[in-house]
Parts: C-alpha cells; sequence; structure tokens
C-alpha cells in the first residue's frame, strides 16, 4: 500500500492549524479548531482505508483483493455525526455567551486566579505522618533475637491446646 503524500500534508496542516486555534481565547476560534481537528481526523481515516476499490458486493469472480474495505467509511460517517453534534453545542454556547454577555472571548475567573495564586499547601495531606501504631506493627519490643515475632499464647489458646475444649 502507497501513502498519498498530499493527503498526510493536508492533514497535517489541518491539525496545526485546528490545535493553533484551539489554543485561541475566542470561542468562535475554539468551534472553528474542532471543526479542523474533525476534518483531518477523517482524512486520516480515509488514508488507512487504502486506495479505492470495487464496493464491498460478493461476487465469485472477484478476488478479495479488489473490494474496498468499508470499515473507514462507516468510521468517517460517525465521525462526522459526532462533530456535527460537537459543532451545534460549540455554536449554542457561543450563542448564549454573545446573548448574556455580549463577548466571544473567555474572561478570566476571578476566583480561579485566587485559587491558583495560593500556595499549594494543603494542612491535611502535606502533614508528617506519624510512626505506625498499629497493635500488630512489629517493634524491637515483641520480636526475638532473629528478628520474628515472638510466638504468644493467649489463655484461651493454651487451653484448647492442653486437651480443653472451649
Amino acid at each position: 500500500m502507497s501513502i498519498n503524500l498530499t493527503l498526510l500534508i493536508v492533514m497535517g496542516v489541518l491539525y496545526a492549524c485546528g490545535i493553533y486555534l484551539i489554543l485561541e481565547r475566542s470561542l468562535t476560534r475554539v468551534l472553528l479548531g474542532l471543526m479542523l481537528l474533525a476534518n483531518a481526523t477523517n482524512i486520516l481515516i480515509l488514508s488507512t482505508g487504502g486506495y479505492a476499490g470495487l464496493a464491498p458486493l460478493f461476487d465469485k469472480e472477484t478476488g478479495p483483493d479488489a473490494y474496498s474495505d468499508p470499515l473507514p467509511q462507516a468510521l468517517i460517517l460517525t465521525s462526522i455525526v459526532i462533530s456535527f453534534a460537537v459543532t451545534a453545542f460549540m455554536l449554542g454556547i457561543i450563542y448564549r455567551t454573545w446573548v448574556l454577555a455580549r463577548q466571544d472571548e473567555i474572561q478570566d475567573d476571578l476566583e480561579d486566579v485566587r485559587v491558583a495564586k495560593t500556595p499549594s499547601f494543603d494542612a491535611e495531606d502535606d502533614a508528617i505522618v506519624p510512626l505506625e501504631t498499629s497493635e500488630f506493627a512489629i517493634t524491637p519490643s515483641n520480636t526475638s533475637d532473629h528478628g520474628h515475632p515472638e510466638a504468644t499464647e493467649t489463655p484461651n489458646t493454651a487451653s484448647t491446646q492442653e486437651g480443653g475444649s472451649a
């Protein structure tokens, strides 16, 4: 399978422009960037499908190499529907921000700026963790000379081992 260089260049330019536009503060430019990314993805899926072939209808005389793969076409159709839904959603958001604020640019939220300026120390999360105080921790007082915990018998286990029933 040979790769079409023109499609790859167009796809790369669409991806680059789409990512650049998504990083802008204007919602209209973000919408255009999403549309460019969707079209670049469609070209990517199209290029993975290989060369055009016969329709994928079964015929006994036609070899399997002559058919075109219908999966990339189905994926592109799905991608078109999803990109249309995202575009419609973004248009709704853009319209709503224009009606409410008469602006297209996203402004810095004062609360977000305040949170970003606060130090990242959290008294609960960043406090020094005390040593293990559990009764199951191995401490020097309950270890033998070999470093293993000593076997201590409780009164209930001693009576059961001597033949008593508990």
